[in-house]
């Protein structure tokens, strides 16, 4: 589920406690209540942000937690879906846990199944890495600007 099913899911409960949900979603805060120590968030786009929690030794490593994200291939496409620009965002926590946005180059994907599960493996696999999570989102919608130029290169598309 994405932080707007999750806002969407909150339009439906009753009006105090549709507050407490949405302030939840948006100040990070987790099913109890509490902040979410979140050390940081990457986002192809460049933007990186940092808590102000300072890690804790042993924290995951963002480049890590990359090169495991690129080890899985769409299969009807020869390039990792880290290069398609498959990958939204990925929130790296201080207990280890990672959550990763990402989609699909399109809703009737034959590998929607499949995909996000293989994320999810791979990620857990990555050292310091207690649980992994994995949403497929689609705002906005994969086109092919979000390539690398790498796979671009081997999709021939230049």
């Amino acid at each position: 589920m994405s932080v707007s099913d999750d806002i969407r899911v909150s339009d439906q409960a009753e009006p105090q406690h549709e507050e407490h949900i949405h302030k939840d979603v948006l100040e990070g805060n987790d099913a109890a209540g509490e902040p979410k120590a979140r050390v940081e968030s990457w986002h192809p786009e460049g933007e990186t942000t940092e808590s102000t929690t300072a890690p804790k030794s042993g924290a995951v490593s963002e480049d890590a937690v990359i090169e495991a994200i690129a080890k899985v291939h769409d299969p009807e496409i020869p390039v990792n879906i880290y290069e398609l620009g498959l990958i939204y965002a990925i929130d790296l926590y201080d207990d280890g846990r990672v959550h990763v946005d990402m989609t699909l180059t399109a809703p009737n994907c034959p590998s929607a199944q499949e995909l996000p599960v293989q994320v999810k493996e791979e990620v857990e696999r990555v050292p310091g890495v207690t649980s992994a999570d994995v949403d497929v989102v689609w705002d906005p919608p994969w086109d092919m600007s979000r390539m690398s130029d790498e796979a671009r290169l081997a999709l021939n598309m230049f």
